[in-house]
């Protein structure tokens, strides 16, 4: 009996008739098998199941994306308060008289690592990677 097909005339506003056409050709698909598909899915009683399942999915996804980026902000301050505390610690304030010839240093230092910050950024490589390449052994080669 699957077979046997009763036609239904409806309408449809614009912007929904054209997504319903973007969506069946993306998917190479009938728009009467997505319109049929998702009647099926909006009249039958497992939809709400199927729905927390799906949300449910999305949000251990999220979750889990949330956690790495709170890992990345966290090695990335960690990074920065130890880098601010060793250069605190290894750099003596400067006397007045050598003040304007280190800003004039620092301001054309600063400048070329925005280009290099910038250039990695755009073209890597990532810290995330180099610290993987540091921390772990050459293949072939175990950890004592």
């Amino acid at each position: 009996m699957t077979g046997l097909r009763i036609k239904h005339t409806f309408r449809l506003p614009p912007a929904l008739s054209s997504e319903l056409a973007d969506y069946a050709a993306r998917k190479r698909v009938t728009q009467a098998l997505v319109v049929e598909t998702a009647l099926a899915s909006f009249l039958s009683g497992d939809s709400a199941e199927h729905l927390e399942a799906v949300l449910s999915r999305r949000l251990d996804r999220l979750s889990r994306q949330a956690e790495k980026l709170a890992w990345h902000v966290e090695l990335t301050n960690e990074t920065l308060a130890l880098f601010i505390r060793f250069w605190l610690v290894n750099n003596p304030p400067l006397p007045d008289t050598a003040l304007p010839a280190a800003q004039a240093m620092g301001k054309e230092r600063w400048e070329r690592f925005v280009e290099t910050l910038n250039r990695r950024m755009e073209f890597g490589p990532r810290l995330k990677n180099e610290i993987v390449e540091d921390v772990e052994p050459p293949p072939g080669e175990g950890r004592d």
